[in-house]
Parts: C-alpha cells; structure tokens; sequence
C-alpha cells in the first residue's frame, strides 16, 4: 500500500489527508510506503497522522516505510526521534 504525499502536509491539509489515509489503518500485514518525494513541508498535525498509521499497522505485522524524503524533512523526523519510530529508504 502506498500513499502519496504532495506539497504541504499541515494543520489545513491534516483532515482531509487524515480521511485519505483510513483504509491504511486495516492494513492487515501489508506493508505501507508513504512516498514523501514531492513532500516540502510536515506539521506536527502531518506527524500525527503518520505515526497514527504506523500504531495502526504495527500490531497487524505491517512495516512502514518512509521514502523520498528532503533534508529538511529528514532533520524534522530526526528532531521528533521518527527517524527511530519508521524504517527509511
């Protein structure tokens, strides 16, 4: 399963992506990608919304995996400790 993030990932955006991302919450032991290659910019309520899918899916055998991320999105994750929380490629 993959979801693709474009733009801003912030307070304005978090409901409507929060709906998007539903059906990752029965992710039933397939894994999620979040491709984040067109991603410029994540709030805390866009952290939120992921590590929500992440405590969702984990129980069910599910990995989640985070993609494409810029360097400035890398030093936010890093700051937040995400970067211990989600696999990177």
């Amino acid at each position: 399963m993959v979801a693709v993030f474009e733009g801003r990932l912030d307070t304005a955006a978090a409901a409507e992506t929060g709906k998007a991302l539903a059906p990752l919450y029965e992710a039933n032991g397939r894994d999620i990608i979040f491709d984040c290659n067109a991603l410029d910019y994540i709030s805390s309520s866009g952290l939120r919304l992921l590590l929500g899918v992440l405590k969702a899916a984990k129980p069910q055998g599910s990995q989640v995996t985070i993609t494409g991320i810029n360097d400035d999105l890398r030093q936010v994750f890093a700051l937040t400790g995400f970067t211990n929380l989600f696999n990177f490629t």
